[in-house]
């Protein structure tokens, strides 16, 4: 299973859209009250033996888009990755005035 599918399949009990990279545009045409966003901004080797890379970390970025009251949606998508052995490194928001979505930031690391 790859990657975005673990996380995919990981946040399904939120019931909110989960893209790769971006929305399509027939996403954007749905107007989303809101949705999730996956990306790997940096991957690099962990730990290596006889010259060969054995574990792989992942940095991985889930940007909530919402327009609605976000704090329990972030904490549920905190506890849902928890177990599948992501580990939360960093967070922050903005609120995105051209769109009216706010923008909820939470990184992750995960190594395999």
């Amino acid at each position: 299973m790859s990657l975005f599918s673990t996380i995919k399949t990981a946040l399904t009990p939120l019931n909110i859209p989960v893209k790769r990279l971006g929305l399509s545009k027939e996403d954007t045409d749905k107007n989303y009250q809101q949705y999730i966003i996956v990306t790997e901004y940096n991957q690099q080797g962990q730990l290596y033996a006889d010259d060969e890379e054995i574990v792989t970390s992942h940095y991985i970025q889930i940007s909530l888009f919402t327009k609605l009251n976000y704090v329990e949606t972030v904490k549920q998508i905190k506890e849902l990755l928890k177990p599948f052995g992501f580990i939360r490194t960093s967070e922050f928001e903005s609120f995105e005035n051209q769109t009216g979505y706010y923008h909820k930031v939470i990184r992750f690391s995960y190594s395999k």
